[in-house]
């Protein structure tokens, strides 16, 4: 039994879920008595469809989303929508119209974006298991920052139905938990989940890409490669911030195209400054934009063909203030998974100084969903990083 009004009060700090369906009962079936919170630019049927949009501000969802419609048929509770980055492109889900989320593990700091609000619902305990969206790493982000676990699904394993897009060639939708076996059943029924065992080495990306990293997240890192015996190394075509940028142009073309006729006073002066880069990019830079995303799938998947998973970093920072800017680098590590169509499982691996959470990711082949995931427990357990924030529960 759901105490709604104790759950209100409980996100009333942290500003997770933006709306409550408190109509929602528990059912029969795999996920029975599971509670979910649902990002809000997936649909869910009777709630705010709002994309994080002041101009979707009033769209209400006339139906389920296919992958909230299998949540409901395998016995999961949808209790609400989750508070998330404006069209689901930034970094802090600091949202102009719907207000700041705030991490669980400090308030005023960012739960991450741009599934922020998903992200600290599940590490405060106001649900069970949450879905996101990732486009270059918002899901697996928020659960570095907010130190639970994430998964995106291989961009053709999850489908697409019901969700308002920020670039249709990267948005993948997936879920969070506080462990790998819910996040795992989660995965199962709302994504195809392959079989294969992920042999061969967990490989690394050579000097990390050349991303500066925060020491504990490096520490953190270095825990993981030990854990797995990870030696082997492979290079990337092109330094990942360049990727990360690739990816971000398409999202700015696609977002300036499908915002085009909202009215201005309904879009804020930081997305409007985003949806500029797409646009304004000449023809000769796009074409290498192309390439760029390319070679970049190209060269992992290949890597993938000889080894079992990529570890790396899930973001080089913990999590920040509110009050700072975010770095460009954070999204360096997780955009090659999108660009590349690629499952990763982002785990807790450690912590700041301060006592923030950090974390790694593991990204494997479509297919070898089942391999991941063992290998992912195989690290949790080495780690054993995850903790529960203070205020926990309601």
């Amino acid at each position: 039994m759901i105490d709604w009004d104790a759950l209100e009060v409980a996100n009333a700090p942290l500003n997770a879920f933006t709306d409550f369906d408190t109509s929602a009962t528990v059912a029969e079936g795999a996920l029975a008595g599971l509670t979910i919170g649902v990002k809000a630019n997936i649909m869910v049927n009777g709630l705010p469809w709002t994309g994080g949009c002041e101009v979707f501000r009033n769209r209400i969802a006339e139906r389920d989303a296919e992958v909230v419609a299998k949540l409901r048929a395998a016995g999961a509770v949808i209790i609400g929508t989750t508070n998330m980055e404006e069209a689901a492109l930034g970094a802090k889900t600091d949202n102009p119209f719907f207000g700041a989320t705030q991490n669980p593990h400090r308030l005023g700091y960012t739960p991450g974006g741009s599934s922020g609000g998903s992200g600290a619902a599940v590490a405060a305990g106001l649900c069970d298991a949450a879905l996101g969206t990732d486009t270059m790493g918002s899901i697996r982000i928020p659960a570095a920052y907010c130190g639970v676990y994430g998964f995106k699904p291989a961009h053709t394993a999850v489908s697409q139905d019901g969700l308002e897009m920020t670039e249709p060639s990267l948005d993948t939708i997936g879920p969070l938990a506080r462990d790998l076996d819910v996040l795992e059943r989660v995965s199962r029924v709302i994504s195809n989940f392959g079989g294969g065992v992920a042999d061969g080495p967990v490989t690394l990306v050579k000097a990390l890409g050349g991303i500066e990293c925060e020491l504990p997240v490096l520490h953190a890192f270095d825990a993981a490669q030990l854990a797995l015996g990870a030696n082997v190394e492979i290079e990337l075509p092109y330094p990942p911030s360049r990727i990360r940028f690739a990816g971000f142009i398409q999202a700015s073309l696609f977002l300036a195209a499908h915002l085009a006729d909202a009215e201005p006073v309904k879009i804020s002066p930081a997305l409007a400054k985003l949806l500029t880069y797409g646009p304004k990019r000449s023809a000769a830079d796009l074409a290498e934009d192309v390439q760029v995303i390319a070679e970049t799938k190209a060269a992992l998947k290949a890597a993938l063909e000889t080894c079992g998973a990529i570890l790396m970093p899930t973001a080089p920072q913990a999590a920040f203030p509110h009050s700072k800017a975010a770095t460009a680098n954070q999204a360096d590590f997780t955009c090659l998974a999108n660009i590349a169509e690629l499952p990763a499982i982002a785990i807790p691996a450690g912590w700041s100084n301060d006592g923030l959470p950090v974390g790694v990711q593991l990204l494997g082949k479509a297919g070898d969903e089942a391999g991941l995931f063992a290998l992912a427990r195989k690290l949790d357990a080495a780690l054993a990083a995850y903790c529960q924030p203070a205020n926990f529960g309601y």
